[in-house]
Parts: structure tokens; sequence; C-alpha cells
């Protein structure tokens, strides 16, 4: 009886015992303890009414202030995937009245981030589930994350079929090749009462030019140039010999250079001179000069300056070297004392310093005049040559020359001239054809 009146009490407080006081005539009737278990049980479900009611309050301002329930922080946490509604309000002009918070503003810009910045660990495409997405393609493969969501894999895309092509890649040349071949011939008559007399000849001219250089475009060059020139005259008055030779030269200048600024090298440059034919003295058997009688082999340690003036119509080269050294050989001991070695000796050796100056200045289209300068001194003696070539070109393999070359040499007391002293001069004018390649 008395858990009967117990349970009676219970069912009585869910109608509202706190609110009236109906069933106050039961409860006189209960003892001391039971009624005391009634209270302790009526004050602990109002305490629950009370947390629950602070919970939904609490729900409901969250839900007021993000626009939507929390699962929208769930992206963060969920495998990166690729949302439409994110970029529409990312990039569409319109105002967008939803986006109404800061906290919602940071998820979209960290998911936006992701996309813009690493688009790689995006997995898929995720869209809200609408009844146009239940037609969805048979070869779209789905993974559900959450029943309120479907994601889609991106199509991956379609390769193009290339046919293949044979690929030769070449090494890159940093050699170039050129040169330039000259042929002049000359002929000159004069009748046996001419009245300034003087006698008739014929005479030809060749040159050939060869350059052959290095360039890897960084730091090193590597110059060539082999200069060959030969010429044959009659001379009548010579009974001994009819034809001479008017030039004779077989020269190689070889530099080797490290790059140190934009326009300046450390060179180390090498000369070798010498001639091809035996020359002789007039109406004489004397040899004057022989091919290796003499040769000459200058190395020089210094500096290159490279000269590019005049938007480039004058170029070439300045070479100063304060270390230089100078090799002189005669194979005919006769010649040694006649080109400055001591007598009986084949070879001489001497230390000084030198400079060269080559450049070519291309005054117009057909006139363009090239030199070259060098100098050489032991500070006891000094060997200076200036060599001047003037081309005139008459049309496309024609053309007219004039050559002028000083030089001063007093190596060799027997070179000295009574009138020019040590100075020397070599001059013609020529015409005839130039070809290049």
């Amino acid at each position: 009886m008395r858990h009967l009146t117990t349970f009676i009490l219970l069912l009585t407080s869910l109608f509202g015992y706190s609110q009236n006081n109906q069933s106050e005539g039961l409860i006189d009737i209960i003892d001391p303890p039971a009624r005391t278990i009634l209270d302790n049980y009526l004050d602990s479900i109002n305490i629950y009414k009370h947390r629950i009611d602070s919970l939904e309050k609490e729900n409901s301002r969250l839900n007021h202030q993000w626009g939507e329930p929390l699962n929208r922080y769930s992206r963060l946490f969920t495998p990166i995937t690729f949302y439409n509604d994110l970029a529409h309000r990312h990039f569409s002009l319109e105002e967008d009245d939803a986006l109404t918070t800061d906290n919602q503003l940071l998820v979209d810009n960290a998911l936006m981030n992701i996309y813009i910045n690493h688009p790689e660990f995006v997995r898929g495409k995720m869209q809200i589930r609408t009844p146009k997405a239940e037609n969805k393609k048979k070869d779209e493969k789905v993974v559900a994350l959450n029943p309120a969501y479907e994601v889609y894999n991106v199509p991956k895309a379609e390769e193009i079929n290339v046919d293949k092509i044979d690929l030769m890649i070449k090494k890159p040349n940093f050699w170039s090749l050129r040169g330039e071949f000259f042929l002049q011939m000359m002929q000159n008559y004069y009748s046996a009462k001419w009245y300034q007399g003087d006698e008739s000849n014929y005479s030809a001219l060749s040159r050939v030019t060869l350059w052959a250089d290095y360039n890897n475009k960084q730091k090193v060059k590597f110059e060539n140039k082999l200069e060959m020139h030969l010429g044959f005259m009659t001379n009548k008055s010579d009974t001994v010999h009819s034809v001479k030779t008017s030039s004779d030269l077989f020269r190689y200048t070889g530099k080797l250079g490290i790059q140190a600024t934009k326009k300046w090298y450390y060179t180390l440059q090498v000369v070798a001179n010498t001639q091809f034919m035996r020359t002789f003295a007039s109406n004489s058997h004397t040899v004057n000069s022989d091919f290796m009688s003499p040769l000459n082999i200058n190395v020089s340690l210094g500096m290159d300056y490279n000269m590019s003036w005049f938007k480039k119509r004058l170029t070439g080269t300045v070479h100063l070297a304060p270390l230089s050294c100078d090799y002189k050989y005669v194979d005919r001991l006769a010649l040694a004392t006649r080109n400055g070695i001591d007598e009986g000796k084949h070879s001489k050796f001497d230390y000084g310093s030198a400079f060269q100056v080559d450049f070519n200045w291309k005054f117009s289209e057909n006139v363009n005049w090239r030199t070259r300068l060098y100098g050489y001194t032991t500070y006891h003696r000094m060997d200076l040559q200036w060599e001047n070539t003037l081309n005139l070109k008459i049309s496309k393999i024609l053309t007219a020359s004039v050559y002028v070359y000083p030089r001063f040499d007093d190596s060799s007391i027997s070179r000295k001239d009574e009138k020019l002293g040590y100075f020397q001069l070599k001059e013609y004018t020529s015409f005839g054809l130039t070809y290049s390649f």
C-alpha cells in the first residue's frame, strides 16, 4: 500500500505538482520519509528541465548567428572537397545576404586558399542533393561522406594522342670559321724610248686569311688567325733572277682569353711568323732570307680590350702585355747577324713588353680600313710594325686595295739605311678579285 501511494504521487507531480495544490490532500497523508524522496526527485526533474532549456536557447542563438547548422564547420575536417556554393559566393558580383558573419568568411576563405594554392589536395566536387542530382551519369563514381551530400569525382582529362617525331638534340657549336681570299694581278708596259725610262713588268699578288674562333659565351675565348701572303714580279734589270718575290708572309696569331669584365680579358697571346720563299739580292746569288730564316715567335701575357664603337662600324682588340718573351731563330747561320743574332748561333731570347692593336673600320658598305699596329721592346731595342690596308669594293668580287707598311727595327746595324735610318717602308696599289667565305 505504501509503494502504491508513492507511485500515485509521482504521477501527480508530472502533471504540475509545483504549479497547483490540487494534490495537497494526498501529500498530507504520506509519511515524512516518502515525502522527502518525492521532493528530491521533483527538484532533480526541475534541474534537468532548466539544462535542456539552456541548450535549446544556445542552439537557437548559434543557428541565428551562423545562418545554418554547425555542420558548416565539418567542411574543414572532412576530406577537402570543392563546393559550388562557396565559389559562387566568393566570385559573384552580387551581394550575398546569407554571408553575414565573420566565422563564415573565415571558413570560406580557408577553403578558397586551398582551392587556389593547393588544388592537388581537392578530391572531388560536392553538391547539395537535388532531384537533378539523382539523374547522375553512370560513369560518375559516388562516395557518400554525409547523408545530406554527395561527392562526385572530377572526370579525368582525356589524353591527346600525338604522333611521335624524331627529335635530334645537337650540342652547341662554339666555333666560328671564316676566311678571305684575295688575288690581284698587275701589268706595266713601257716602250723602249719612254721619256722617263723604265721597264715593263708583270706582277701577281695573293692573300689568304683564315679565322677559327672559339667563344663559349661565358668566360673563355680562343681566337686563331692565319695569314698567308705571296706575290711575284718580273724584273728585267736583274740579269740573275728574272722573277722575284714582291710579298712573302706566313703568320699565325693565337689568343686564349678568360673574361675579367664585360670588355676586358686576361690574355695569353702567341705570334709566330716566317716566309715561304727564298729571296736574293739584286743581280746576286746572296740569300737575304729563307723559310725559317728568320722565324720569330713572341709570347706575351696581359689583357685584351674589345672595341665596338660607332654602332659597330669600328671593331677590334687592344692587347697590352707587360710581360713578353721574344724568340728568334735562323736555320742559315749566315743570316744570324743580319737578324740580330750573335754570330755562330741559331737563336736568341729576349724579354720585354709588347702591345698589339687590331681593328677594322667600316666607313661605308664599299670602303673599309684594316690595320695592325704591333710593338715589342726590351728597353735596349725596339720592333715596331704598322700594317694598313684600305679596300675599295667595286663590285661583289672586284676590289681595289692600297697597302702601306712602315716599320722600325734597330735589332741589326746591317738594316740601317743612309736616309731613313732604321725605318723601312713598303707600299703598293693593286686591283683584283676578292672572295669571302
